[in-house]
């Protein structure tokens, strides 16, 4: 799956309608994200998850997410948000569907609202797990995702190769091979919540 974002596709656009890249993001990274919410919150039953369905991208994760939630027990509830006037409306949707906890999927404008989303997710006792950094930055509970300066640093021999006369067609469309895991210490403490040892010395990132 190649992540829109990143603009690979059009950069090596062919005649022959080929194109090669790397991709960022994955739907079987969903699986793990909440692998990990689990971890932190053990007793939890009930998980949302927000997605935007303008997003062609959503549709894939949720699909993950419905079946690592059935593997691990909890119940899956969809809420949905097109734009940031339907985030206040979500989280009471969430809080409606007496959901313990919010997986927040990769989409561009709920990372733009990610500080808008932290808010809303601390406000209602909602710890919240994504997979993308930045929603940790800006205060959610955790990210789980490919590692971006991995991704960049790959990005650049793909150029190299082809300023070298390598054609992109021949070039496959490689899948992260690294991760990171971010814990947002402050929203843990903000939510009540104890962060095992185990996990924080495997965190890539820790917010103090």
């Amino acid at each position: 799956m190649i992540q829109r974002r990143l603009d690979w596709s059009r950069a090596f656009r062919v005649p022959g309608g080929n194109i090669t890249g790397l991709s960022n993001i994955g739907p079987e990274l969903v699986g793990k994200q909440l692998e990990l919410l689990k971890e932190v919150v053990p007793t939890i039953s009930r998980v949302a998850a927000l997605g935007n369905p303008a997003n062609p991208g959503t549709a894939p994760q949720l699909q993950e997410a419905k079946a690592a939630a059935q593997a691990l027990g909890l119940q899956l509830h969809a809420v949905e948000a097109r734009g940031p006037s339907e985030l206040d409306r979500a989280f009471a949707a969430m809080t409606s569907a007496r959901a313990e906890a919010v997986l927040i999927l990769v989409d561009p404008m709920l990372v733009r609202h990610s500080e808008t989303i932290a808010h809303l997710a601390i406000k209602s006792r909602l710890p919240a797990v994504s997979g993308t950094t930045r929603h940790a930055q800006a205060g959610q509970l955790l990210a789980y995702s490919a590692s971006r300066v991995d991704v960049y640093r790959r990005a650049a021999a793909y150029v190299d190769k082809i300023l070298k006369g390598a054609k992109p067609a021949d070039l496959p469309v490689e899948q992260p091979t690294k991760f990171e895991l971010v814990i947002n210490l402050k929203t843990a403490k903000a939510l009540g919540l104890t962060i095992p040892q185990t996990l924080l010395v495997r965190a890539d990132q820790v917010i103090e």
